[in-house]
């Protein structure tokens, strides 16, 4: 019998304190979208974003440029911490 990996858990909460001051992407339940750099994050996963931008398609068209922003932690749909490309593109129209 061969031995399993083994899986790792991971506190949310944890990954994201320790993801302060990155850049991140989040999409809400509505379907909005939102590209800017973590500020900081509590326990019901509520967030704010400094040099915000909302973006549509995903990542691929800015909507509005915003700056800081508050995001209800109940609203988060995903969060990616990986969203240069999305700014890239929405940011350079590409």
């Amino acid at each position: 019998m061969a031995n399993k990996p083994s899986k790792q858990l991971v506190n949310p909460f944890k990954f994201l304190k320790e993801h302060v001051n990155s850049q991140i992407y989040v999409k809400l339940k509505d379907g909005s979208e939102y590209v800017g750099k973590l500020v900081a994050t509590d326990t019901t996963m509520n967030l704010i974003l400094d040099d915000a931008v909302e973006v549509a398609d995903n990542g691929s068209r800015l909507v509005a440029k915003i700056g800081r922003v508050l995001i209800k932690g109940s609203m988060v749909e995903y969060i990616s911490f990986n969203p240069s490309d999305a700014a890239e593109k929405a940011l350079t129209g590409m």
